[in-house]
């Protein structure tokens, strides 16, 4: 009796732990992607299976927001039978309906019910009679007045429709179902349909084109509103798994790789690094109240809403009026909406593997090292823009990789980013090989550190050189505008043109060095800036007018900030007043060593930007130069006259001098 008793309490023990063992999930889309495969077969699974089958309507979708695990009672069981032909509040918004779908499938590999299978099929017949002729999708169908008629990216709605018809049309294992051939047929085509109505709705700024909108008309296409709070913008979170169903393609084509190419710049473009959110929680852990705080460095978000032009983030509440910032608007909408998104990271990380893979010339699938590559606008070469040919380079390389680029005006904006290193970007020839854009602050609208994401040419790689070309900003004096930005370490550009006015180079970097020989440099206002160690050697250096050629922001405590040695200072005739510096920040260093400097050249030499201490901090010199604009004896007390044996300090190898020895010889 006793022996019965123990095997007795291990049996209530076992039942108890598998009573506790079954489906604790609260929400409705946890249930279906959160439990393993058995438990679709379980009498629990089955019984919410019944409800799903209830809730869905004749047409085949079903309403959304639904906890269809939720026991009904015999008169809600009813209804729903009662409104089964209605197909009343049938929808893909909030995943209804393709979740139902994905449920339906896991229920059938574990229990060969048929009604499931048949619950599915008419699912997957609904998303594809939904379909608009053009390949969009609306958020209701049948339709429903409103904007709901409107093309859906928003909630990822279109997207979760297309990657359900997607698995069905490459007949992959994701489904247990199995369709007929000529379902299968219809999904291909309707998928083709969808990518590209995909494809026409990528939004153009200036002709560039960049991300999507929420929503799209139906037969324009063009950008629409939803609810009051969802004015017409583009969007940071619904674009970016668009971008992840287009990387999705095998074998994409040049127009699917140019639309991911294109998305993937304005992500980077558009990242937000300086803000972070703070969520205020209550005690029972519901979130009361949300603020973004300034950060450094901080993760990259992207704003829900962004500007179609400026790609300014805006916020709404329900009074549909755009206000700057979160805290403009009130608490229930602050609080009760997601306003940014961390989803573009995901496609920032795939993409540079993804480009690797899809980055040759027409966009076959082929993955294979290269050494050299050519870029040409006629067609001859590997590729037409730069930035597809930096696109198919590999990531940190044991060699070097050269990127010629033949003649011709390229209208584009190009990054090598930290990944690819060791590159030679390489023109035919200075004078003709141009690469130019326009960005300048007030487009960029960024806030306060828009300057920085103005570049024509953004070099972030560390061993790269840049030759025989020409990199111009050419938005004209409209404030801050970059033409070149130096970020990487051990960068050396040699025989080119930096054209461009206030801010025409950025040299970046605590403990970057860069070496520029044999370069034109002309701007206005700051136009050499930043806080790397520079040589300047055999340089031209061209004033546009009277202002200010160098800001350094040389970091505390690094002994050499830029130097000019053997260097021509010019300008236009208009510019009388030209000051050599002025600290941007207040340990800036500046020296010029044997220049030429013209007449512009102010007496005083340097000015302190209205900071006093800069004065005592900063440290300015000069050594052996020539020229009317060489008045040692009339330049600001505080700056220097370097001694024979201080100028020795200023050797090349001490300047540059790095891991690499003799990198900037090479």
């Amino acid at each position: 009796m006793i022996q019965f008793k123990k095997i007795a309490l291990v049996l209530l023990l076992f039942l108890g732990i598998s009573i506790n063992a079954q489906n604790t999930y609260k929400r409705w889309p946890d249930i279906i992607s959160k439990n393993d495969a058995a438990w679709f077969g379980s009498a629990e699974a089955k019984k919410i299976a019944e409800n799903v089958l209830l809730y869905q309507r004749n047409i085949g979708g079903w309403p959304k927001n639904i906890q269809m695990q939720d026991e009904l009672t015999e008169k809600q069981q009813n209804d729903l039978i009662a409104i089964k032909k209605t197909s009343a509040e049938t929808t893909t918004d909030n995943g209804a309906t393709c979740q139902e779908m994905l449920f339906m499938s896991r229920m059938y590999a574990q229990i060969k019910d048929e009604r499931y299978k048949e619950s599915f099929i008419k699912g997957l017949n609904y998303l594809l009679e939904a379909q608009y002729p053009n390949g969009g999708w609306p958020q209701f169908y049948p339709l429903k007045k409103g904007y709901y008629t409107h093309i859906t990216y928003n909630d990822d709605s279109m997207v979760n429709i297309m990657n359900v018809i997607k698995a069905v049309a490459d007949e992959t294992e994701y489904y247990s179902v199995k369709p007929s051939k000529d379902i299968v047929e219809k999904c291909q085509k309707a998928f083709d349909k969808g990518i590209d109505c995909i494809l026409k709705t990528q939004y153009k700024q200036n002709g560039v084109l960049t991300a999507w909108c929420a929503q799209h008309d139906e037969v324009t296409l063009a950008p629409a509103n939803a609810r009051a709070f969802e004015l017409v913008s583009l969007s940071g979170y619904e674009s970016a798994k668009i971008v992840l169903l287009l990387m999705s393609i095998e074998k994409p084509s040049r127009e699917i790789v140019t639309a991911v190419k294109s998305a993937v710049e304005w992500f980077e473009k558009t990242k937000i690094t300086n803000l972070e959110e703070k969520r205020i929680l209550n005690d029972a852990g519901k979130i009361v109240d949300k603020k973004m705080i300034p950060a450094t460095n901080a993760k990259p978000i992207w704003a829900r809403f962004m500007d179609l032009e400026t790609n300014e983030p805006f916020f709404c509440d329900r009074d549909g009026i755009k206000k700057k910032s979160i805290d403009q608007i009130g608490a229930e909408r602050r609080n009760g909406y997601s306003w940014y998104s961390e989803a573009p990271q995901e496609v920032l990380k795939r993409f540079p593997d993804w480009a690797v893979k899809n980055g040759t010339k027409g966009g076959a699938a082929e993955k294979k090292i290269v050494n050299y590559i050519t870029v040409a606008q006629d067609g001859s070469g590997d590729f037409a823009k730069i930035q597809d040919a930096v696109y198919a380079t590999p990531a940190f390389p044991y060699q070097k990789v050269t990127i010629f680029i033949k003649n011709g005006i390229y209208n584009e904006k190009v990054r090598i980013p930290e990944w690819n290193n060791n590159v030679i970007l390489k023109g035919e020839s200075k004078e003709n090989t141009i690469i130019t854009f326009d960005d300048n602050f007030s487009k960029i609208a960024l806030g306060r550190n828009s300057t920085f994401y103005t570049y024509t040419l953004l070099v972030e790689g560390d061993d790269c050189t840049v030759s025989n070309l020409t990199v111009k900003n050419s938005s004209g004096e409209r404030g801050q505008a970059i033409a070149l930005s130096v970020v990487g370490n051990r960068v050396k550009i040699t025989n080119c043109n930096l054209l461009g006015n206030q801010d025409t180079l950025y040299l970046s970097g605590k403990e970057t060095k860069q070496y520029f020989k044999d370069c034109y440099i002309e701007g206005t206002t700051d136009f050499i800036f930043g806080g790397a160690t520079a040589l300047f050697e055999n340089c031209i250096i061209h004033s546009i007018k009277s202002s200010y050629i160098t800001a350094a922001s040389t970091p505390e405590g690094t002994f050499f900030g830029f130097v000019f040695k053997n260097c021509k200072l010019t300008a236009n005739p208009e510019a009388k007043d030209v000051y050599l510096g002025r600290p941007w920040r207040v340990y800036a260093k500046t020296v010029f060593i044997n220049c030429e400097m013209g007449k512009q050249i102010k007496p005083e030499g340097w000015e302190n930007w209205s900071k006093p201490e800069a004065e005592k901090k900063a440290f300015y010199a000069e050594y052996n130069c020539t020229g009317e604009g060489f008045q040692p004896s009339k330049r600001v007390s505080w700056s220097h006259q370097l001694s024979k044996k201080e100028v020795g300090e200023y050797s090349i190898e001490n300047i540059l001098k790095d891991k690499n020895v003799n990198w900037y010889s090479n």
